[in-house]
């Protein structure tokens, strides 16, 4: 079975922290069409910031607290404390393994998305990150122990989902005052899960032995 060692793998977060990075005015140019318009500067601020303060050395966990500590205090709108909760989650369920095979990591991404689903009232089909985040999960625990069709699994799942919300009428946060206008824009918050995802997935296969 495939695994990758947990030392050093803090660098995954970097990663996904560039991606998030470069792409903060696409992000916040979807968020502004049918929201705040902030999302992407705060996203990048965020995980910029994080970046800055995860060394080669750090384990994925310790990488992922440090995102989360910053998520959660340091930058504004409600998606700092979801995501700063998701990342808080997953890292509880690795912290202090050496190796990470397919089962830990469904496990670690389970946990995440349950963090979020407890912090938040958003359900699936309201345009939400959610809309990403489930079926990009299930996708991944479905596989079976094929760990690379797994991360390839997740990552067409990401995909589907996050474009499934074009056609979604928001139901919860700002966008939901505008109704039937709100359809025919992805969701910010599903693209951004969607790149975090993608992110993490092509990282991880990099270190699959």
């Amino acid at each position: 079975m495939s695994t990758f060692a947990n030392a050093g793998a803090g660098a995954i977060i970097r990663e996904v922290a560039a991606v998030i990075v470069e792409n903060r005015g696409y992000l916040s140019e979807i968020d502004g069409k049918i929201g705040d318009g902030d999302h992407g500067n705060n996203m990048a601020k965020g995980f910029g910031r994080a970046a800055e303060r995860i060394t080669d050395a750090d384990t994925l966990d310790a990488a992922m607290m440090t995102l989360s500590d910053v998520l959660m205090s340091e930058i504004g709108g409600s998606m700092g404390p979801l995501y700063g909760m998701f990342f808080a989650d997953m890292a509880d369920v690795i912290e202090g393994k050496e190796q990470i095979d397919v089962r830990t990591f469904g496990a670690m991404l389970a946990a995440g998305r349950d963090g979020v689903v407890a912090i938040g009232s958003a359900k699936v089909g309201d345009k939400t990150l959610l809309d990403t985040l489930f079926p990009a999960v299930d996708a991944f625990c479905a596989a079976g122990d094929d760990f690379p069709a797994a991360l390839r699994a997740m990552t067409a799942a990401a995909e589907a989902g996050r474009d499934s919300t074009l056609d979604m009428v928001a139901k919860i946060g700002r966008a939901s005052r505008l109704g039937e206008r709100s359809r025919g824009v992805l969701d910010a918050g599903a693209t951004s899960c969607c790149m975090i995802l993608t992110a993490m997935a092509e990282q991880t296969a990099k270190r699959l032995a």
